[in-house]
């Protein structure tokens, strides 16, 4: 549901309505257009120069079901076309986010959490709605242009749920996605058009998926306001402090200058002297981090405590301090981390900052990229939650005898795009056919300098073995979806290719890369599964929606996997 007026005011976000401009023109929100902003600029021209960490950081609304049934809940999400305002400098300036592409109204999607797991164990599915409502004059350019696709990242979807790059839903159309919540985790759903996938997270299309299954809730971690999602990403403002729209290059991708969290640019968030689980999200387009926590009150300072409880796909056995100078957290571009912060060995007043040191392959060209957001220590109830010294069997080995295969993806430039092994996106191509339930190892080479290649299988959650022949540190040892293969850097994965059969998309998540042609496909099994044999519908035809037909079958766990083992608390 969209946020009432008086809601936004509170929140630091305002639609509609004249404000004034303060670089000196006034502006009209309701009116603003990406044509209305400066297209064009300078050669690495700057954002308007704000005060850091004088907006609140916005808290997406829990998204409430539609309806809900024995093992069913069922969401609807409209896609709509927003011009937005955030004020910044404390109410006195703004800037604008004109003609926004959004998922529900706001500056990114309503948070869904989820009970996942087994249906047998209390799991439940889901069923999303989303319908596209950005407007069109109907000519078939247009149509084109305004079409979108959804990809839920990190969900074991059916191949006509899985957000195939040529899955469109129309404007004026709908398609219903049904998904099974098998694996807890921190997930997110965005766009996914062939070619425009870059254009359209950035220009709004980006929200936050958690799963929490019967293992994690036994766990007493932090929850609810103090289980907060941090969805990053770098935006660039013209001189009148309009969004300016997104222009990438192949070679070097887009880097903008203003970090955004959940929309808002350099935010604050007042915290509790307790622990707090940060569920972080890189939804950049090229740009990747490396985060660490200041000293109290010395913004540019590094060496606070990040612990890190989970991957992309879950939590870790144990978790994982990162408690000095020199430990910092990198996030590549679709990577997901769970922490923790205890904010309990800080005193109410403090100031504590995370920050970016800067991640080799980005064009840190700004120092304000640097410091992103302040989290503002005041008094608050005591603490009732606990850090176990053991989060569980979640993370397993798969016995290397069965390994049934190895096979090797290059990628590179090719000519005035992004190739892997040589190659474009060709849909009629595959370059990967898997049996269901097989265990491969595949192995991400990136030989060149100058950039990164965060590389995304879809479908399978995978083990890190090694990059360039080392073992990875202890907090990339979970399960993984998204790996960043770093300059001249050889990286080999483990993955078993289940629950589904069908075609599945593989690419680099720079998603300028991927808009350039770095991206292929595999198909497990022998069974099609077409991905688009599930169009979308004309808004006209709209129906209620049903109930879905998903297996309640999963890769194969082996026993004693997921739960508790120690409820002793860590120190």
């Amino acid at each position: 549901m969209g946020m009432t007026r008086r809601d936004a005011i509170k929140l630091g976000l305002a639609t509609g309505g004249a404000w004034l401009n303060p670089w000196g023109n006034p502006w009209n929100p309701s009116q603003a257009s990406w044509a209305d902003c400066t297209i064009a600029s300078p050669k690495n021209a700057f954002s308007p120069q704000i005060t850091p960490f004088t907006c609140p950081l916005y808290i997406p609304d829990r998204l409430a079901p539609t309806r809900t049934d024995n093992d069913t809940d069922y969401y609807e999400i409209k896609i709509q076309q927003k011009s937005l305002t955030v004020p910044v400098d404390g109410g006195k300036s703004v800037f604008t986010l004109p003609d926004l592409w959004t998922y529900g109204g706001n500056v990114v999607g309503p948070l869904i959490r989820q009970r996942g797991g087994s249906r047998k164990s209390g799991g439940r599915q889901s069923v999303i709605r989303f319908v596209n409502e950005l407007p069109t004059d109907q000519t078939p350019e247009m149509q084109r242009d305004r079409s979108v696709v959804i990809h839920l990242h990190g969900m074991n979807s059916l191949p006509y749920y899985d957000g195939y790059a040529t899955d469109f839903i129309p404007p004026n159309h709908y398609k219903d996605f049904a998904y099974p919540n098998d694996v807890a985790g921190t997930l997110w759903y965005h766009d996914h058009t062939l070619d425009k996938t870059a254009r359209n997270v950035y220009r709004g299309l980006a929200g936050m998926y958690l799963v929490h299954d019967e293992c994690e809730l036994q766990l007493k971690l932090p929850q609810d306001n103090f289980d907060v999602p941090l969805i990053i990403q770098d935006k660039h403002f013209d001189a009148n402090g309009c969004l300016k729209p997104l222009s990438t290059n192949r070679n070097n991708g887009f880097y903008g200058d203003v970090i955004c969290i959940n929309g808002m640019p350099f935010p604050y968030l007042d915290v509790q002297p307790c622990r707090y689980r940060f569920r972080l999200l890189n939804a950049s387009a090229s740009r990747s981090y490396q985060l660490a926590l200041s000293q109290p009150n010395l913004p540019e300072s590094a060496g606070g405590t990040l612990i890190v409880i989970g991957n992309d796909e879950g939590l870790l056995n144990a978790p994982v301090p990162l408690t000095t100078l020199y430990q910092t957290l990198p996030l590549g571009i679709a990577e997901r981390y769970d922490i923790i912060i205890d904010f309990a060995n800080y005193n109410p007043g403090d100031r504590v900052y995370l920050r970016n040191v800067g991640y080799t392959g980005t064009l840190d060209v700004d120092n304000r990229t640097h410091t992103l957001m302040c989290f503002r220590v005041v008094v608050g109830d005591r603490d009732t939650t606990e850090l176990p010294e053991r989060l569980g069997n979640n993370v397993y080995d798969i016995p290397r005898s069965r390994v049934v295969r190895e096979r090797s993806f290059r990628f590179a430039p090719s000519g005035n795009v992004w190739s892997i092994n040589g190659k474009t996106w060709n849909e009629n191509r595959i370059d990967a056919n898997p049996n269901l339930g097989d265990v491969e190892i595949w192995e991400f080479t990136n030989p060149g300098g100058g950039w990164v290649h965060p590389v995304h299988p879809h479908l399978v959650r995978f083990r890190i073995l090694s990059r360039n022949g080392l073992a990875v540190p202890a907090y990339q040892q979970g399960w993984k979806d998204v790996v960043m293969v770093g300059e001249s850097q050889r990286v080999r994965v483990l993955a078993e290719f289940c629950p589904h059969e069908g075609r599945y998309m593989m690419h680099c998540h720079n998603l300028v890369h991927e808009d350039f042609a770095m991206m292929t496909q595999f198909q497990v099994g022998r069974n099609i599964n077409d991905p688009h044999s599930h169009p979308a519908k004309p808004i006209a035809e709209l129906h209620p929606i049903e109930h879905p037909t998903l297996p309640d079958e999963f890769c194969p766990i082996p026993p004693g996997v997921g739960c508790q083992v120690s409820s002793t608390a860590a120190s």
